[in-house]
């Protein structure tokens, strides 16, 4: 792998998580202020230093496991699956206002990042202690999803699909 593969690969995520996040979260922190908040959750700025953080470790567990030869294609779909996830609960949830389903799917994200980085861990153990706080945090997330919607499922404008 050569030098400008790895930059790629931890460049990757940091960009998509961006564009998806500039495309799908205009309104968030307006939401984030109006809706009733469950409790534990962090204060807005929170948001946008924790995800270019796990970003980052993402594509450099991924550019680990890469160099192994362990790697397989399991690793390769499974971390392609968690990251194509991840942007898509954004886009559930901030773009389209979708808050049950984007719940569903953050269950389904979860699972997904707990079997990348198990996956990871097997190829290179570095790789996959680097995904343990992404899989806090998204644990974390779909908390704090679920709070969010049995604390606003009442309200009209809070969501199109509960």
């Amino acid at each position: 792998m050569n030098k400008l593969e790895r930059i790629t690969d931890i460049a990757l995520p940091v960009i998509g998580g961006s564009v998806v996040g500039l495309l799908s979260t205009q309104n968030a922190k307006k939401d984030y202020q109006d809706f009733k908040q469950p409790a534990f959750s962090p204060p807005k700025e929170a948001f946008g230093i924790v995800w270019p953080i796990l970003y980052t470790t993402m594509g450099i567990a991924r550019t680990i496991t890469k160099s192994s030869r362990k790697d397989s294609s399991k690793n390769a779909y499974l971390y392609n699956s968690q990251l194509g996830l991840n942007y898509l609960w954004s886009i559930l949830y901030f773009r389209f206002k979708l808050r049950g389903t984007a719940l569903i799917e953050s269950y389904a994200l979860f699972a997904s990042v707990l079997l990348t980085t198990v996956a990871f861990y097997k190829t290179n153990k570095f790789a996959g202690l680097l995904l343990v706080p992404y899989v806090a945090w998204t644990a974390y997330a779909t908390y704090l999803n679920a709070g969010f919607v049995a604390l606003n499922q009442d309200k009209e404008e809070y969501a199109e699909d509960i």
